[in-house]
């Protein structure tokens, strides 16, 4: 795939002037005035072939990733290697990503394209059909179970590794974690399924092994969130609030294990698998399991 640079003259974030009213010292009303930094959002046009597909609001960074991410898990491509060309400019108030595709990739865009899809910076499947989005989470993988030492390790680590939310302080983020916990590399953005797709953009565009580690997302694990790791192929999602419903009966339909809510000494593991020795023993008390829900806490 051949790629052009990302030139495009927009920042991540911008400082607004706040003005913070406080008591001070001596419980004296006061007013101050200092600067904010506020996560920028911009629209992003994705247009196939010349066809304009949809528009999203994205935090403006790694939009490669995301245009490469968004095109998979919206089933538009099987591989990246299906993307034959893909630049990113800048256009009226915004990006625009022109993407090429071969001619089975342009066959799915254009039974899709009725009309330009428009999405919200928190959507995640703006514009699906009910065919398109039954079809999604249908994919069959092998679930793995993470040790809980290593989900420990990964979300005691993950601030570290969300720079650009360092300096904002309200962006989401995808981490990609071996089997240690080791956070491999970390996409932010202002919506939770933008800020998964350059993960999952960016890591089969690069060849990782999404069946040998897991996901840790620092938002909930809905519908949306769950097919898409599914379609990438992970064998486990690991998010900081608990998953919906329909989210669990996708994954477990799937094979995909989703651990969930994750706190420094507890979480609960759903699970369609049966848990290993080694982390039915990492606590000290015994797992207690549910099997209509097959749940484990931890």
């Amino acid at each position: 795939m051949e790629n052009n640079k990302e030139i495009f003259p927009i920042s991540t974030s911008y400082p607004a002037k706040r003005m913070t009213w406080h008591n001070s010292s001596d419980n004296t009303p006061c007013i101050s005035e200092d600067t904010l930094n506020l996560a920028e959002e911009v629209p992003l046009a994705l247009v196939y072939n010349g066809l304009d597909y949809a528009v999203m609001m994205i935090t403006p960074h790694n939009i490669t990733d995301f245009a490469i991410g968004f095109s998979l898990t919206e089933g538009l491509v099987q591989s990246p290697s299906d993307i034959k060309l893909l630049s990113v400019t800048s256009a009226a108030g915004g990006l625009r990503a022109d993407i090429r595709v071969g001619a089975e990739a342009l066959r799915t865009v254009l039974a899709r394209t009725r009309r330009p899809i428009a999405g919200r910076t928190g959507c995640g499947i703006c514009g699906s059909d009910m065919d398109s989005l039954l079809q999604r989470g249908q994919k069959s993988i092998t679930g793995y179970t993470p040790e809980f030492s290593a989900i420990r390790s990964a979300v005691m680590n993950l601030r570290q590794h969300q720079t650009l939310n360092a300096g904002i302080g309200m962006l989401h983020a995808a981490a990609w974690c071996t089997v240690n916990g080791q956070i491999t590399f970390t996409r932010e953005d202002v919506g939770r399924h933008n800020a998964l797709d350059k993960l999952i953009g960016y890591g089969l565009n690069n060849n990782y092994d999404f069946t040998n580690g897991f996901c840790l997302l620092t938002s909930r694990c809905s519908y949306e969130m769950a097919t898409k790791a599914i379609t990438a192929g992970m064998s486990a999602l690991v998010s900081l609030s608990a998953p919906t419903a329909l989210a669990l009966r996708t994954a477990q339909q799937a094979g995909l294990v989703l651990v969930a809510p994750v706190k420094s000494d507890h979480l609960c593991i759903f699970s369609p698998t049966t848990l290993n020795s080694d982390l039915a023993t990492s606590n000290n008390s015994a797992p207690q399991q549910n099997q209509h829900a097959q749940i484990t806490e931890l």
